[in-house]
């Protein structure tokens, strides 16, 4: 099951994608955050993670950008959140934000994955491409035992 809302966070627009998973939350927060299991289901490849708060991430989108990321929260294994720079350079007023909430369940995991928008145009495209990686991400922690 999953739930998909349009909502707010710090009073700019973002999506927000509930979804219930049959697995803990230590095994959830593993495909969250460790860097081969994340480019399993992530649109990018993740070519460098340093897991703190204050971090730095790579992503390669395969077609020769290379995008970076600061990591804003990282506490194991509740949240793990980013703000994804502009690979052009451009400033913007915002970066985008993501945002993974962990919760236990019993033994599931209720993960809140949040995406909050630089530019909201992009929700429904956004929205589309996020509901088929969580689908991946559920498929990978299911085949993975």
């Amino acid at each position: 099951m999953s739930a998909t809302h349009v909502t707010t966070f710090d009073g700019r627009p973002a999506l927000q994608f509930e979804r219930h998973l049959k697995h803990s939350r230590d095994k959830v927060w593993l495909a969250v955050t460790d860097p081969q299991q994340l480019s399993q289901w992530y649109p990018f490849r993740v070519t460098g993670l340093e897991p703190r708060t204050g971090g730095r991430m790579t992503f390669d989108d395969g077609e020769g950008t290379i995008y970076s990321a600061t990591i804003t929260d990282f506490d194991p294994p509740r949240l793990f959140a980013f703000d994804e720079h502009d690979p052009d350079g451009k400033e913007r007023e915002f970066d985008d934000h993501l945002r993974f909430e962990l919760r236990d369940e019993g033994g599931s995991c209720l993960l809140v994955f949040t995406h909050v928008m630089a530019d909201p145009a992009i929700a429904d495209s956004a929205s589309g491409g996020w509901q088929s990686s969580l689908d991946q991400l559920a498929t990978q922690l299911d085949t993975a035992g």
